[in-house]
């Protein structure tokens, strides 16, 4: 699937891998309400597409992506505070659709990735960068901050960072950001970014895409929540669910049998 102007790509591959291309090199892949509505609509089409197992995030060009259009920006920025309103609450939601997408997403990170292009990194179960990269929440050199994405970026790199990095609008490294929690793996250069997703594929194609999904729930079930009683009893009910359905129960079958779950295709 391309959008209209072919700036946001689409592809989904025969093993159930989709790629999902930012493709707006000439502006370093910037993202406006229209290119936020077509990642928001391949993001949603991806969630629901039983073939797809895993989704890649990445972009064509030196740099990841610059974050927001400036031009857009501006229009916004003549619009009421309504418009405004409605317009980041596009944002946001692409954020979420993100985070909570069901599928195992890998995000790859080339060059810059500033401004909200931070937040869609940290949406990522797994991001991969590399060592030229650099990761900078700039919103506050232009009188603005970076509210949508902070619940992410937050949790991804925490509290005591986030007050650094908010304030400064300093960029920081691929290595600060692996050192952070943001970053998942540097590789070199960006010619081994496909060997390294490509690594990571074939880990999470061994696994069950059910077991895989329930543990993205559990993760957002139990972060950051007190250890209490109501905290105990979910898990317990997460495991008794997971054992008795029809993966764990092949999952535990092929194991005790000494056999390849019906899930990898040899």
């Amino acid at each position: 699937m391309d959008n209209n102007n072919n700036t946001v790509l689409l592809e989904i591959s025969a093993e159930g891998v989709a790629t999902l291309t930012l493709n707006r090199p000439e502006v370093h892949n910037a993202f406006d309400d229209q290119i936020i509505a077509a990642l928001i609509e391949a993001l949603e089409a991806t969630d629901s597409n039983a073939e797809v197992r895993i989704l890649v995030l990445r972009s064509n060009g030196r740099n990841f992506s610059a974050g927001a259009d400036l031009g857009w920006m501006q229009r916004m920025a003549n619009n009421s505070h309504q418009d405004n309103l409605e317009d980041a609450g596009q944002l946001a939601r692409l954020m979420d659709v993100l985070n909570n997408h069901s599928k195992p997403t890998i995000g790859l990170v080339q060059g810059a990735a500033y401004g909200g292009a931070v937040g869609l990194a940290a949406c990522c179960d797994i991001v991969i960068a590399t060592e030229q990269s650099q990761f900078c929440l700039s919103e506050v050199k232009i009188g603005l901050i970076p509210a949508v994405i902070s619940p992410y970026v937050v949790r991804a790199i925490g509290e005591r960072l986030s007050r650094r990095y908010f304030l400064t609008a300093e960029p920081f490294s691929a290595k600060i950001a692996a050192q952070a929690g943001l970053v998942h793996e540097v590789v070199p250069h960006a010619d081994l970014l496909d060997e390294a997703c490509n690594r990571f594929i074939a880990q999470l194609r061994r696994n069950s895409p059910q077991a895989m999904n329930a543990a993205k729930e559990l993760i957002f079930a139990v972060s950051q929540k007190p250890i209490d009683q109501s905290v105990i009893d979910d898990t317990a009910r997460r495991i008794a669910d997971i054992r008795v359905s029809d993966e764990g129960q092949e999952g535990l079958s092929a194991f005790l049998g000494k056999r390849t779950p019906n899930w990898i295709e040899e």
